[in-house]
């Protein structure tokens, strides 16, 4: 009860801040020279209770309902062919780091055809190009480019028992080869960091592709190559009607790190890689949007105990989400997911590698302006494993982008 009327406290001033600012506020981004230079930015304050369980963290010191995050994106137009992006990112005022910065070349005057070098935005998956602004309706984030599973780059477990051990430990796991110290591993795919590389996107018609090369995986971004090993990504858009989106993503790339090989047994030769497929579904008519979401990752990593061979690791993410606006301003939401993942035998017991988990997340928000967002939302979090195995979130969150 305590933590329901410390939200709602949150909330109410959320609101009463937020109705004042708003008088204020710019809207749109800001220009400069004719519109060669703009700036934008988003500012986002969420407060909710402890999570103990480690459920919506996104590495080990932040997690998304407890976060005050700052962004600031720059497009400098050089010519009319040729711009440069970059995006600077805070959280919880502790460091700043260049979340983005590429080139956009569009090199034919007409069609939807550009390439982007440099940190560019992620290609996979339909959350990509809204994990930040106004677009996600809850606080939280879908399992499959947040939640934690015990998997690294850097490091691997000497034998299934040891894979075991640290099912629902992803905020912090450790194994035997590689990396001794414990760190947090990784999602299905990472929303939150960009990766490194060159893609081009082109559109005909209902269909927009885009494919590129990088230096990471889907579910460990890079920015230097760490492994000698590249990626290829592609999604591919179709939007057959009016408010209908269906999208498929692919990738494939090297995941262990070099650092881990050079430890491994003899005769661990193998290429060990990440494959990433999504499927997601986008549709909107009147007061509804609906989005449906699936992502199916498989590791291919070592167990050194049990041979040369790789194992396959895999884990299946599903979600469905919906949206209604009851009234100008004013809508609700949920969204409903499952992270499964498949069983491996040890010595002494066959189990899933990591812990499944299961979450549902209500809410809803208000705008005070077009850009101004004051959100509440209800999490329950189940999870088949690790310390704590439920978790309950009541969260506000005041969020303000231009």
């Amino acid at each position: 009860m305590y933590e329901l009327r410390t939200v709602a406290l949150l909330v109410m001033a959320c609101v009463t801040a937020g109705a004042a600012a708003a008088q204020t506020l710019p809207s749109e981004p800001v220009t400069f020279g004719g519109g060669r230079v703009v700036l934008g930015g988003d500012v986002a304050v969420a407060m909710a209770p402890e999570d103990e369980g480690f459920f919506n963290y996104t590495d080990y010191e932040q997690t998304a309902l407890r976060q005050f995050r700052v962004g600031m994106t720059a497009l400098v137009r050089v010519t009319d062919r040729i711009a440069v992006l970059g995006e600077l990112r805070s959280e919880n005022l502790e460091h700043v780091s260049a979340a983005a910065l590429y080139a956009r070349i569009r090199p034919f005057s007409a069609g939807r055809f550009d390439i982007q070098i440099g940190r560019i935005p992620p290609a996979f998956g339909g959350l990509s190009r809204r994990a930040y602004g106004g677009d996600n309706p809850l606080i939280g984030y879908p399992l499959a480019y947040q939640y934690l599973t015990s998997l690294r780059a850097d490091a691997v477990p000497g034998d299934a028992d040891e894979l075991l051990s640290m099912r629902g430990r992803g905020w912090l796991s450790s194994f035997t080869f590689g990396d001794p110290a414990a760190a947090p591993g990784v999602p299905l795919v990472s929303a939150f960091t960009w990766d490194t590389g060159i893609q081009a996107t082109g559109g005909w018609e209902i269909l927009t592709l885009t494919a590129g090369v990088t230096n990471g995986t889907a579910s460990n971004p890079r920015v230097s190559d760490d492994n000698g090993g590249k990626q290829i990504v592609a999604r591919l858009t179709v939007a057959p009607t009016t408010g209908l989106v269906v999208g498929a993503s692919f990738a494939r790339g090297a995941f262990l790190s070099r650092q881990v090989r050079r430890l491994l047994p003899a005769g661990s030769d193998q290429e060990y890689v990440q494959v990433a497929r999504g499927l997601d579904v986008e549709y909107s008519r009147g007061h509804w949007v609906v989005r449906a979401d699936a992502v199916l990752s498989e590791w291919q990593i070592p167990l050194p105990a049990h041979g040369p061979a790789p194992v396959a690791l895999r884990a299946l993410a599903t979600a469905v989400e919906g949206r209604y606006t009851f009234l100008p301003g004013l809508y609700g939401a949920a969204r409903a997911e499952h992270l499964g993942f498949n069983r491996v035998a040890s010595a002494t017991r066959t189990d899933t590698w990591e812990a499944p988990v299961t979450r549902l997340e209500v809410g809803g928000g208000y705008y005070l302006q077009r850009n101004l967002v004051a959100r509440v939302s209800v999490q329950i979090n189940a999870r088949e494993g690790g310390r704590h195995t439920t978790a309950r979130f009541v969260a506000g969150q005041l969020l303000y982008w231009f």
